[in-house]
């Protein structure tokens, strides 16, 4: 006895589940249908403002960032424009010093050869001085020893040797 049954079969228990299924659908149509539909509507409507608030916010953001790199690398170029001011500013300041310390020393020099030439002078001055006196005493020496019957040789060697034991004045 070989019992078959069909792959789909009606019977009375699948016939009252469908009945049941369709019953329990038209009751919840009825009472809970608008309630549920209007909890996800709403659902939905809350998660697409969160999201939208979202996408706002990044496109704020977005803006704020490209305004920052903006700001950044227009201070990058600022710096670089300061720094290279400076420097060029340094570099005048740098050749206006050399140039006064090329003035200050050329007056240096000029001061000193001028003090040299006044030293020169003086010294030539009491140099002639010297020789005027030594020149006066050999001239008074010659005139004693002539009146004394003495030779001019000897007259200028002792005139030669005070002059050397005497201290010249500068």
């Amino acid at each position: 006895m070989e019992f078959h049954t069909g792959l789909i079969e009606i019977n009375w228990t699948s016939l009252m589940i469908l009945i049941n299924v369709f019953i329990l659908y038209i009751i919840l149509k009825k009472f809970f249908w608008e309630k549920i539909k209007k909890f996800m509507d709403d659902r939905a409507n809350a998660v697409k403002d969160k999201i939208d608030v979202a996408e706002a916010m990044n496109k704020r953001a977005d803006a704020k960032m490209a305004d920052y790199t903006k700001r950044i690398s227009n201070v990058e170029e600022e710096g670089r424009e300061i720094i290279k001011e400076a420097k060029v500013t340094a570099d005048a300041q740098a050749q206006h010093i050399i140039e006064e310390a090329r003035k200050e020393a050329a007056s240096i020099i000029i001061s000193a050869r001028a003090a040299a030439e006044l030293e020169r002078e003086k010294a030539m001055d009491d140099m002639r001085q010297e020789i005027a006196q030594i020149s006066m005493m050999v001239a008074q020496q010659i005139v004693e020893r002539e009146v004394n019957e003495i030779g001019q040789e000897s007259i200028l060697d002792d005139a030669i040797q005070k002059a050397r034991n005497a201290t010249w004045q500068s």
